[in-house]
């Protein structure tokens, strides 16, 4: 069942209540009248279909991991901002960048987390203000005298920096490590920076850290953050990857949150990232530390501590990798496979489908199978990771990784991380991503009950709002009201959830629904990506267009024509002359099969748009040449929805 729902741009603009809670009056499903008061709506409580409801009717945009010169290898890169700074920039505020590069945001964020690593935060800070003790180690000096030279040596130290610790050869006596007077002066300023920009229904600024597990490169990063304000956090300092008072175990650090909760009351999650970059240990099969089996208890734990994951950011996009999807013409996307973080082991191609939150899904069905529990039963998110300070994922208004990468002609020479073992160059980094919740309220409260809930989305980087419901009982009728998410909750899950119980013989059916950015591209289409085990439980996936703009058929091969491409690479521009404003259906699963485990999502594409490097040829005369790529189809990832048989 597909029921494809279009309208002209006219209408479109007045219909914005189609997602949000407010919007024009509307009586689309309201009861007609009746002679007599009595008995004129009684089939609803108020008058209003608005009023009464207490469902999530707001998306909220933010960024839950961000770095600032707090950071280490952020300070070290060239950053200068620092959380108060990062917090006045996504409230929308025009800032001076560490280059020195007037910047602002097209529109404020509604949130951010201020995420600097809690492996040597504030060091930094102490060598750039030439502490004696820190200067009096030969290596520590010679970072210090690379640093002040500034440009590309500068950024060469900063590599030097991270290798150092990620390869345990970094000199330990300078450290800023839980306990000293420079680890508790940097904790309790971003404790203060974020209590301060702090403004609940206007702007959320949530306390956060980043535990950087990091062992020999590959990468187990989270980012924690806090539901609680500055006088529990203040209580006990952030966990490290550093022994004997840190591990780089993910088991130590969920260890850590029940302590803190236990302690404090409060109440912490977890947000894996870059899985693309962990060479195969992000989502396995057995535990990358022992190298045993999992229990139900490592189970239970991780999915209790971590119901997000950051799967698009600007070291690459995590959704899907070609060779573990190859019928999916869209799954190479912003693709890094090199190998870990820091090159020093290059990627196995077994090593793929332990990487990809696609195969993780997939992954978890398998080990629920097992253990009775499935430790992948995450929500989508994006975020930025970037380690400027700044909260930019907008193509044309992209800073970079680092300050080493913002803009300036020079950037395309300029590779984004070199080590001995290979280059990233500033051509790889992707303009992604952005967080999107859907709230009651723009509250840290309300904002981390949302994520825990899993009723968030991923976008690499444009502002397109998208619902997703899973159930037994949709109809056309619901994709063609102004008002599906009303039929969304009345009749089924949101995002996040558990398909309810099966009712009758009939198979699943979505209701999904996607609005584009005003400041941003049309749509292309929405994809549903299903996930399931087969009888002899292997994993299997099948992606299925479901709404599309235009009148496009599929072809032979199922496959719907490409929507075309109106990007001119001269000046960076295209039109929204193709696509459409709106995109809603109903979608029933044709091959669905009771017995058997699955798992969808939703994918949202933009038509094609100019990449960041197209800006940047435009603006600065530079040509990065024809391997790189010019043009993106931006995107959204919604959480998932599960069924279980």
């Amino acid at each position: 069942m597909r029921l494809n729902f279009h309208r002209n741009s006219a209408l479109l603009c007045l219909g914005l209540s189609l997602f949000a809670s407010a919007g024009a009056a509307d009586t689309v499903g309201l009861p007609p009248p009746s002679d007599t008061d009595a008995t004129a709506f009684q089939s609803q409580q108020h008058f209003s279909p608005y009023a009464g409801r207490n469902f999530p009717g707001n998306v909220y945009w933010g960024d839950t991991h961000l770095h600032t010169g707090m950071s280490f290898d952020a300070g070290s890169f060239g950053a200068r901002l620092l959380p108060r700074d990062a917090y006045s920039f996504s409230r929308g505020v025009e800032v001076t960048s560490s280059t020195g590069i007037k910047v602002r945001l097209s529109a404020p964020l509604d949130f951010l987390v201020v995420a600097d690593h809690s492996d040597n935060m504030g060091w930094f800070q102490d060598l750039f203000d030439g502490n004696p003790a820190m200067l009096a180690n030969p290596q520590v000096r010679k970072w210090y005298d690379m640093i002040n030279e500034g440009g590309q040596t500068a950024v060469a130290a900063a590599i030097e920096i991270i290798e150092a610790f990620s390869q345990g050869t970094f000199p330990m006596e300078t450290a800023s490590l839980p306990g000293t007077r420079t680890y508790k002066g940097a904790w309790q300023t971003a404790i203060e920076a974020a209590e301060e920009f702090n403004d609940p229904g206007r702007f959320t600024a949530f306390i956060g850290y980043e535990w950087t597990s990091n062992a020999a490169g590959n990468n187990l990063h989270r980012v924690v953050v806090y539901r609680d304000g500055g006088a529990q956090a203040i209580r006990m300092e952030p966990y490290t990857t550093l022994e004997p008072v840190g591990s780089p175990n993910p088991r130590d650090l969920w260890k850590w949150m029940q302590k803190y909760e236990d302690t404090t009351g409060g109440e912490l999650l977890a947000i894996g990232h870059n899985g693309n970059l962990s060479n195969g240990i992000m989502f396995p099969m057995r535990d990358p530390v022992t190298n045993r089996k999992f229990d139900r208890s490592y189970a239970e734990t991780r999915m209790k501590w971590e119901p997000l994951y950051e799967v698009t950011q600007i070291k690459g996009d995590g959704e899907a990798h070609p060779l573990l999807s190859p019928n999916d013409e869209f799954a190479d996307y912003e693709t890094w496979d090199q190998g870990n973080l820091d090159l020093s082991n290059k990627k196995e191609d077994q090593m793929l489908q332990y990487e990809y939150a696609r195969s993780a899904l997939q992954i978890g069905l398998q080990l629920e199978k097992e253990l009775g529990v499935n430790p992948y039963k995450f929500g989508m998110i994006g975020s930025t990771d970037s380690h400027t300070g700044l909260a930019t994922a907008e193509e044309e208004n992209f800073f970079g990784k680092h300050s080493g990468t913002e803009p300036s002609a020079q950037r395309i020479h300029h590779p984004m991380g070199k080590t001995a073992n290979g280059t990233y160059e500033s051509w790889d980094m992707e303009a992604s991503g952005l967080a999107a919740v859907w709230a009651r309220d723009n509250t840290r409260e309300e904002l981390f009950d949302a994520m825990m809930r899993r009723e968030t989305y991923a976008t690499t980087g444009p502002r397109m709002t998208v619902r997703f419901f899973g159930g037994w009982e949709f109809t056309e009728a619901d994709a063609a009201t102004r008002l599906p998410a009303n039929a969304g909750y009345a009749k089924g899950v949101p995002m996040g959830s558990d398909l309810p119980a099966r009712s009758g013989n009939g198979a699943p059916r979505f209701l999904v629904a996607a609005r584009k950015d005003p400041m941003s591209a049309n749509l292309d289409r929405i994809q549903v990506v299903k996930g399931w085990l087969d009888a002899k439980g292997e994993r299997q996936e099948k992606v299925f267009d479901v709404a599309w703009s235009g009148g496009r058929q599929p072809g032979p091969d199922g496959k719907l024509p490409p929507v075309g491409n109106t990007v001119d690479l001269a000046t960076a521009t295209w039109t929204n002359t193709i696509g459409h404003v709106e995109l809603i259906t109903v979608w029933e699963d044709p091959e669905f099969n009771p017995q058997l485990p699955a798992v969808y999502y939703a994918r949202v594409l933009e038509i094609p748009t100019p990449r960041w490097t197209a800006y940047e040829e435009a603006r600065f005369g530079v040509e990065f040449g024809d391997n790189v790529e010019m043009t993106t189809q931006e995107r959204a990832y919604t959480s998932p929805i599960w069924y279980t048989p």
